[in-house]
């Protein structure tokens, strides 16, 4: 019996640890926002003589003059007045509010039922659904470059690899498709594609899509079509979304109010499955609705006033938004134009504004990042640098600031720029003739 007992403990004392050794998971190790890997590691002490203007949060309420609609607002007092949307909704959202996201969002070339939309929490957790039920471990997608980082942030944890395809800023920063072809293995579960884009602000062309669709069809790739500023465009220009144009390739739509609508922080974000030919299947829905049960689903509050915010939002405040970042693009893009080492690309839509720096002329600076540093050193104006999106040389404007503080910033970048423009010598082998 004694003996019986000195075993059991000692099996008890070899189960037991001995010392706490906790350590992160793999996943979250694997876990990096390359913005913040970026912004966190730059020296940024604005000068004190001018106040700070932050060109760098694509976050369109920082400074209040863009609010969103009163009857935005009146849904959601309504919806919490109601008291119905206190309790749990189901993981994919209530029927209802699908119903009305599905019926916004539906047209003849791409029709959309209730059970074809998935309510999620903001649009990066639709990204987030996306890309998880499509790839496994090993698997590779298709991303574009620059583009916004959480495509990579996301995948890189869950052990994706990310393919990174060229952008073309000569051609308003279309993509290089023969590029993006020449990605496309076995393993390639995945591409896509933003429009309109961060950071870019460009927005596709008809025919410049069927191309991208034309290439995902050949290949069997599906697409997941961010459109996060689904008509976010600048007049003269038409936006159309990718399944619209879609005949065989199967297409996750990931979209939300934060942006056309100005609450980001509301985080209300739809999936828009279209899959014409039934591609997708039940596995990929059934994939998609588990998924949703991680968190149980977006905000019920914001679901309560989704029908009235869709509904009964004026066509002015659309407007009104898109004339305003039009204007500051043109503003900006007016001014930098003229600015010697600058090179800035009109954009077509969205809230962004790319610019090209020209090294070579400002040679006390190795790269974007020194560059952009400087800039909040010398004249207290954050730009993001592009390193950022892993396009090296350009910087990103946010176009969402008040009128005066862009003229401001432009101003104070055309005078950094002037301090520290060179004239490039003449190549050494022209020296030599």
């Amino acid at each position: 019996h004694i003996n019986n007992l000195s075993i059991v403990c000692l099996a008890k004392q070899k189960s037991c640890r001995q010392r706490w050794n906790i350590r992160p998971s793999e996943m979250s190790i694997n876990t990096l926002n390359p913005i913040r890997a970026i912004v966190d590691g730059m020296k940024l002490t604005p000068n004190p003589e001018k106040p700070m203007i932050a060109l760098s949060i694509g976050d369109p309420t920082v400074f209040g003059n863009l609010p969103t609609d009163d009857k935005v607002l009146q849904a959601m007092k309504d919806a919490i007045d109601s008291q119905k949307y206190n309790g749990y909704a189901p993981s994919v959202g209530y029927q209802k509010s699908r119903e009305v996201v599905a019926n916004f969002y539906s047209c003849p070339e791409a029709p959309l039922e209730a059970e074809d939309v998935l309510l999620t929490s903001g649009c990066s957790q639709a990204i987030d659904l996306a890309i998880t039920v499509l790839c496994n471990p090993g698997d590779n997608i298709l991303v574009p470059c620059p583009g916004f980082s959480l495509y990579k942030t996301l995948a890189v944890s869950l052990g994706i690899q990310v393919k990174l395809y060229n952008l073309l800023p000569e051609k308003s920063w279309e993509i290089d498709l023969q590029h993006m072809e020449s990605l496309i293995d076995d393993r390639t579960t995945c591409l896509i594609v933003n429009n309109p884009s961060n950071p870019c602000g460009s927005v596709y062309s008809k025919e410049h899509l069927q191309n991208i669709l034309s290439v995902a069809s050949k290949h069997c790739v599906p697409i997941l079509a961010d459109e996060i500023y689904g008509d976010m465009v600048f007049p003269g220009c038409t936006y159309q979304s990718t399944a619209s144009l879609a005949s065989d390739v199967p297409i996750l739509a990931c979209g939300g109010l934060a942006k056309r609508w100005l609450v980001p922080g509301w985080r209300l974000g739809w999936i828009l499955i279209h899959d014409k030919n039934q591609i997708f299947g039940k596995e990929i829905r059934q994939g998609l609705v588990k998924l949703s049960q991680r968190i149980l689903g977006a905000c019920t509050i914001v679901q309560g006033a989704i029908e009235s915010i869709l509904n009964n939002t004026p066509q002015e405040f659309y407007h009104r938004t898109i004339r305003f970042l039009e204007s500051n693009s043109e503003i900006c893009f007016s001014e930098l134009s003229t600015v010697p080492g600058l090179t800035p690309v009109m954009p077509s839509g969205a809230m962004y504004l790319m610019v090209g720096i020209e090294m070579e002329h400002f040679p006390e600076f190795q790269n974007d990042v020194q560059f952009t540093e400087r800039l909040v050193t010398e004249q207290s104006v954050f730009c993001l640098p592009a390193t950022a999106f892993e396009y090296p040389n350009y910087f990103r404007i946010v176009v969402t600031v008040p009128e005066e503080m862009m003229v401001e910033a432009c101003t104070r970048i055309r005078e950094f720029c002037q301090c520290h423009y060179r004239t490039c010598s003449r190549d050494s082998n022209e020296l030599d003739q």
